[in-house]
């Protein structure tokens, strides 16, 4: 059996609040939050996660605890189940722990100001994993897939499969992310600059006139409400015979719910980006029905992340890919970013690491089983 392996008075005192000042980590930092003369070698590592449903599965436990093990390192890994709350019992679990590190992909980005600074005067370096921690000091650094970069492909993405169709002009309509995620902003900010140029030109146009995030975001990044407002957008300015040719989808939740829209009204399917490589987009890609997703490999995520966790034992430095771009609202915190893939039918059988969620949705599928009739 694979044990998380936690103090149990430590764990205890810490979730009832009476642990009092918990003994600090390694005495010796640098400013930048990376440790000057390391860690011991099976120090406690706290890793704190989101709910499963919103942010994993089981295979992200798997290579979280595995791999520090491996190398030596005493993990505690927790999903914040209850939320907020219980993610800030947790927090002060792992610095009663005595934890060197804790890696935290935060429930709300700007929620743990208390425990971040308990963290901070117990001497243990914070990673902000997947989602920057905001309006705080107490964040050392940050690591994440790199999120313009997943807006610029799927911009890219729009272009290469209009371009498939002709030479325009193509009719598109835009989507965003909920508007309180800083997430969102960037992958809407860095697909349109892509596309900017082109409706300038006249290559590209918005029927809808919905240009801005304010205008084309999703509250709680739901499906509903993409439906919803599609629904409006094609009464008024498609039932004319308009062809709506692209939609701009920041993720494969919203891309489906927009197709699903546009074919129950009877009409052509566009072009269609997405992101996560769900399952059933995976699926969509293989047989023409959506045209791209963005795979962020989530294992190799986790191994940026233990290999900073390692530099830091060993007191070395770190190579960071950002040192100026992400402003926490208080500081600007050194990134490392890690790159994404873009995925279309071309490469949908052959782009997925076997190790993560998505990665044999479309082997299974008949085009990636080579069946007749299953070729574009």
């Amino acid at each position: 059996m694979r044990k998380l392996i936690i103090p149990f008075l430590a764990l205890a005192l810490a979730l009832t609040g009476c642990a009092g000042t918990p003994e600090p980590g390694p005495s010796s930092t640098a400013s930048s939050g990376v440790w000057a003369n390391g860690f011991p070698a099976n120090a406690t590592i706290g890793v704190s996660l989101p709910p499963k449903t919103t942010c994993c599965s089981s295979p992200i436990e798997t290579l979280f605890i595995d791999r520090l093990q491996e190398i030596g390192f005493t993990p505690i890994l927790m999903f914040a189940e209850g939320g907020r709350t219980e993610q800030q019992a947790q927090i002060k679990a792992m610095i009663g722990a005595g934890s060197a590190v804790i890696i935290i992909g935060a429930v709300d980005v700007s929620y743990l100001h208390e425990e971040l600074a308990s963290a901070k005067k117990a001497g243990i370096t914070i990673i902000a994993y997947g989602g920057l921690l905001r309006d705080t000091p107490d964040v050392d650094m940050y690591i994440a897939f790199d999120n313009c970069q997943v807006g610029t492909l799927q911009g890219t993405a729009l272009l290469e499969g209009l371009a498939k169709r002709g030479d325009g002009p193509f009719n598109i309509e835009l989507i965003a992310g909920a508007p309180d995620d800083a997430n969102s902003k960037t992958f809407f900010e860095c697909a349109v600059k892509v596309l900017q140029p082109k409706i300038d030109d006249g290559t590209l146009r918005i029927p809808s006139g919905q240009l801005t995030q304010a205008q084309v975001g999703t509250e709680g990044w739901l499906a509903a409400n993409v439906q919803e407002r599609f629904n409006s957008i094609l009464s008024d300015f498609y039932s004319d015979g308009t062809l709506l040719d692209g939609i701009l989808s920041p993720n494969d939740t919203l891309g489906r719910a927009a197709i699903t829209t546009i074919a129950d009204a009877s009409l052509p399917i566009p072009v269609v980006t997405g992101q996560d490589s769900e399952t059933e987009s995976v699926e969509w890609i293989a047989s023409g029905k959506q045209y791209s997703t963005i795979y962020k490999n989530t294992a190799v995520l986790i191994e940026e992340t233990i290999n900073l966790v390692q530099l830091l034992q060993k007191g070395q430095e770190i190579a960071f890919t950002d040192t100026t771009t992400f402003d926490n609202g208080v500081k600007i915190v050194p990134a490392y970013m890690v790159p994404t893939v873009l995925v279309t039918k071309e490469n949908v059988c052959t782009a997925y690491d076997p190790v993560t969620t998505a990665s044999h949705a479309a082997a299974k599928t008949p085009f990636c089983r080579g069946e007749v009739g299953a070729n574009p």
